[in-house]
């Protein structure tokens, strides 16, 4: 007879506002994080060096990140800790000093010794399948593919479509570009959700939803090429070129990015490399945080007497340079609510320029940052405030700013 599974306690672990600790931070690391940010779990990373994503968090002040070695004291105040590094004796270490804490702790390389095992998770919808393979992690993933599959097709899956996405790469491979949405997984779609349980690869940058990664099956190779701004950024040439070369390995690859991808997501300069380099390539357009931010702050983009439309423009490039191609005065006369995106750097000459063509200068401007993720702020001013004093002292990246009247409504 073969050895019986160690028996478990399933729990759900409650872990808003409470120290999780998590030693390393590596792609491995990232995914964990962005399970525990959903959670909204107090988490400090333990790493000299930290992926892209994990360093833009920690600066946007979603984590918090010790830049150095780990430390025996390190796991002080933890309810939960994770050693997610590729050194086993550090690993180590970290085990030993939560099992002296009495902290429950996960091991990424050897589970064997681990006080705790994360589970193969897949969400839909409200449910939450979590499955235990007796430290198979393959087994757990497969009969959570199995219970996910069930779930979706009870609410509504259409049970075809993973199928198909096999098809179409059998052989060659292919490119599967997913528009993550605002941040919340939630608002990610099932189509979304379906491509990166056929993925093998998953190209992700900093403003997709984290969280999700958490629940991709093992073996899934995770890429980070995230752009932050004024800091460590992947050059586009380098991630065309990673779609197409995992593609020609056989493999399914999802491009994993926050919004739309052809919404000032460089999307089309994507499929353009793929389709020029002959490999296959699908797009699953996702929720835009041009709409969805000002939403979720109860911001409506268009009202019967205030505002007829809306218009959406890009602040990357400030009026009055060579690069801009926009006409600011038009848009200061067009009467339509201004939604900008990649505009905090640049709000003050924005502001400058729409007051000199005509805009009001008690035009109510809303910027809303972080929109949809737990952390969401919403800071309140108008065109003349920030022409004159500048940007709002609390404002930061990512944010979406809406210039109008219906930037009035937003719910601080």
């Amino acid at each position: 007879m073969g050895q019986r599974p160690e028996p478990l306690l399933p729990l759900g672990l409650r872990l808003s506002g409470r120290r999780v600790v998590v030693v390393g931070a590596g792609p491995v690391a990232l995914r964990r994080v962005g399970a525990l940010m959903a959670a909204r779990a107090s988490v400090s990373v333990v790493s000299p060096a930290a992926v892209a994503a994990l360093e833009d968090l920690a600066e946007r002040g979603q984590i918090e990140w010790l830049a150095r070695p780990y430390e025996s004291g390190d796991l002080a105040g933890a309810w939960l800790a994770m050693a997610c590094t590729a050194d086993a004796d550090v690993n180590a270490a970290v085990l030993a000093a939560a099992e002296a804490a009495r902290i429950f702790c996960l091991r990424a390389d050897d589970a064997s010794g681990a006080s705790a095992w994360m589970p193969a998770t897949g969400r839909s919808g409200a449910a939450t399948v979590s499955v235990h393979g007796d430290r198979d992690p393959h087994t757990a993933a497969a009969l959570r593919d199995a219970a996910l599959a069930a779930v979706e097709a009870a609410l509504r899956a259409d049970p075809a479509v993973r199928t198909q996405a096999r098809a179409r790469a059998a052989g060659s491979g292919m490119v599967i570009l997913v528009g993550g949405g605002p941040g919340d997984p939630e608002l990610l779609t099932l189509k979304g959700f379906q491509a990166l349980a056929d993925a093998d690869v998953v190209v992700v940058d900093r403003l997709a939803p984290l969280a999700v990664l958490d629940g991709l099956r093992e073996g899934v190779q995770i890429i980070d090429v995230s752009k932050i701004p004024r800091g460590r950024s992947t050059p586009q040439e380098e991630i065309n070129s990673l779609l197409v070369a995992g593609a020609r390995e056989g493999r399914v690859v999802v491009r994993l990015k926050g919004g739309d991808s052809f919404v000032f997501g460089r999307g089309m300069e994507e499929v353009i490399a793929c389709k020029e380099a002959g490999v296959p390539v699908q797009v699953i357009p996702g929720v835009s945080s041009a709409t969805a931010a000002p939403e979720l702050a109860g911001i409506p983009l268009t009202h019967r007497g205030i505002a007829q439309g809306f218009t959406v423009v890009s602040g990357h490039v400030a009026p009055g340079d060579p690069g801009s191609t926009l006409d600011w005065e038009a848009l200061a006369r067009g009467g339509t609510t201004l939604v900008i995106l990649m505009g905090v750097a640049t709000l003050v000459p924005i502001a400058g320029a729409l007051v000199d063509a005509g805009r009001p200068g008690d035009t109510p401007v809303a910027c809303v940052m972080d929109g949809a993720l737990p952390s969401q702020k919403v800071v309140l001013t108008t065109l003349a405030a920030v022409a004159a004093c500048g940007p709002p002292p609390e404002l930061r990246s990512p944010a979406v700013i809406v210039i109008g009247a219906v930037a009035a409504f937003a719910a601080g």
